[in-house]
């Protein structure tokens, strides 16, 4: 089994490259192509790295995490919207076209929460997790141990400490613009809190997926276009 050193670039890879290619080539390609770019090579990266990820499913019914993330997805939309909508301004970003809109809904729905759900709840919070036994074991140098002698993959599915929580919760808010931090601050605790009670990704895969479709509808139907 791979140590967590080894096991950083298959889970970031994903990520920096949709990251990269979004803030980078996004002035100098036009948003349809700036998708299809990033859809691929998220697929591509994704499938050279499958064989290093931990279990997506855990000791409990997938069809019932499946169930618990269809429902906790959609709490994940209303506290996006509901924190979000006082720090962002009304009109401020323009209606996406047809095509652009279709294709970002397809990276927001089926990528961005299996490769953010890989990377945020399947490395950052078991990393911290395992830097966080090693630190309270005694360990003066808890993060070399948990880099070079544990593997995230060797983790108890639904183990957790609060220590977890907040780093793994801080980083993905990170990801995020200044205004969506509380927004992003809730769903990072949600997240957890399905890892700890469902002890597995599945339900976190499907509630991310369900909050940022959600969104998207509702950013349709309202016209609320300054929330996405």
């Amino acid at each position: 089994m791979l140590v967590n050193r080894q096991l950083l670039l298959p889970y970031a890879a994903p990520y920096l490259a949709y990251v990269a290619i979004a803030s980078l080539l996004g002035e100098l390609l036009a948003p349809e192509v700036n998708y299809i770019l990033r859809i691929v090579v998220v697929v591509l990266l994704l499938a050279w790295a499958r064989g290093w990820y931990c279990a997506l499913v855990g000791p409990r019914a997938p069809a019932i995490s499946i169930v618990v993330g269809l429902a906790a997805g959609l709490v994940g939309a209303v506290l996006w919207i509901g924190l979000l909508t006082p720090f962002v301004h009304q009109g401020q970003t323009a209606p996406w076209s047809s095509a652009s809109f279709v294709l970002r809904l397809a990276a927001a729905g089926l990528l961005v929460p299996v490769f953010e759900e890989l990377l945020m709840r399947g490395f950052i919070f078991r990393l911290a997790l395992q830097w966080d036994q090693a630190r309270r074991g005694g360990d003066r140098q808890a993060l070399q141990t948990a880099l070079d002698e544990r593997s995230v993959n060797a983790v108890r599915p639904g183990e957790w400490s609060w220590p977890a929580i907040v780093i793994s919760t801080a980083v993905f808010t990170s990801g995020h613009v200044l205004q969506e931090w509380p927004a992003a601050i809730a769903f990072g605790l949600l997240m957890s809190w399905l890892w700890i009670v469902r002890k597995d990704l599945l339900s976190c895969i499907v509630a991310h997926a369900v909050t940022n479709v959600s969104l998207a509808g509702y950013v349709m139907v309202s016209g609320g276009w300054h929330l996405w």
